[in-house]
């Protein structure tokens, strides 16, 4: 069973970090894509940033491109995203994603039909 465990949400004042985890299992690690999305309030959810296994490859989306970044730990089965330099605009749920079975491309990171399995969530908000 495919389990996805988002953690490190919290209050941050604006410039701030934090650091999210994804805690991930239930599936085999060969070929996947695990994302990091974002929905405010009266938002769409938003692509935020995914790290491919075919490739090894990371992506982030441009508007947090330098603040945000993926990173993976094998040994813990988990993804994390660090973000810094935080602002308000950065409140949100953030939810992580996960295709266990993914054979494509970054061309899919940020297209919420491409994942199969989603995490709970995790409330983020900056402010002062």
């Amino acid at each position: 069973q495919v389990q996805l465990v988002e953690s490190g949400g919290g209050l941050v004042q604006p410039g701030g970090s934090l650091r999210l985890s994804c805690a991930a299992s239930g599936f085999t690690w060969d070929r996947y894509i695990i994302g990091w999305f974002r929905q405010a309030p009266g938002k769409e959810r938003e692509g935020v940033s995914c790290i491919i296994s075919t490739d090894g490859m990371t992506y982030v989306a441009d508007h947090v491109k330098d603040r945000f970044t993926i990173s993976r730990d094998k040994t813990k089965n988990t993804v994390y995203l660090q973000m810094d330099s935080l602002k308000a605009e950065d409140t949100a749920v953030y939810y992580c994603a996960l295709d266990p079975n993914f054979w494509g491309s970054g061309y899919g990171c940020f297209s919420r039909g491409v994942y199969d399995y989603w995490g709970q969530g995790t409330q983020v908000t900056v402010s002062s």
